[in-house]
């Protein structure tokens, strides 16, 4: 099963889920055989209202040029590169040659393989091998939560000026608001949302989606 949005019920759910624009039997299959092949971390992948979202959002900015960082099995990845014109790109950050493998395959038969480069290695090292200049229209991290102020600060100067960036698990479950939480993941979270609220290079809203979804755009 893919995630929900936080604090939703069931029913409620069902009924987003349904009155939006319908998910596809590619992205029906991907998520069913992410829960058969890896249980244990399927919660890792976007649910279906954050796929659409994504999906949409990317259009109406008009992205020619993304990056994720944190792929997994390939569901955002596939969203994303749906919302990019056919000459749109999308570069793939992960670690996991097995994750990864069922996103080329799955990358294949949505039609987006062409629109998809895969950088296997640490993420942060690819971003800094990058150019340090604008280049990306919209930026998506989803990956160790640690890594999010590092990435942040990689991405953010390489944003076009309207250049959008979506981060994910910004609640961290609700945890970002109970002390007793120590973790260094959700620690990690609270110091991106820190950073991200008193970053003047953008203006952003961390929205309700998912695990709590930051949306941001680049001044």
């Amino acid at each position: 099963m893919t995630r929900t949005s936080e604090n939703l019920s069931p029913a409620l759910h069902d009924y987003l889920v349904a009155h939006s624009s319908p998910v596809d039997e590619v992205l029906r299959d991907l998520a069913a055989e992410t829960e058969r092949l890896f249980p244990a971390s399927a919660r890792l992948q976007i649910g279906p209202e954050q796929g659409t979202f994504m999906t949409l959002l990317a259009r109406m900015c008009g992205a020619r040029d993304a990056v994720e960082v944190g792929t997994f099995t390939g569901y955002s990845s596939i969203c994303l590169a749906r919302g990019l014109p056919e000459d749109g790109r999308l570069l793939a950050c992960d670690v996991s040659e097995e994750w990864t493998a069922v996103a080329r395959r799955y990358w294949e038969r949505a039609g987006v393989a062409d629109r998809v480069t895969l950088r296997i290695g640490p993420a942060i090292e690819t971003l800094r091998s990058l150019p340090r200049e604008p280049r990306f229209d919209l930026a998506f991290i989803d990956a160790d939560k640690e890594g999010y102020v590092a990435y942040w600060e990689e991405l953010v100067p390489r944003m076009r000026p309207g250049g959008v960036l979506l981060a994910d698990n910004t609640f961290s479950h609700g945890r970002v608001i109970d002390p007793s939480v120590t973790s260094s993941a959700v620690q990690g979270i609270r110091d991106f949302n820190a950073r991200v609220h008193a970053d003047d290079r953008v203006e952003q809203v961390l929205l309700p989606i998912g695990d709590g979804l930051t949306l941001a755009r680049r001044r």
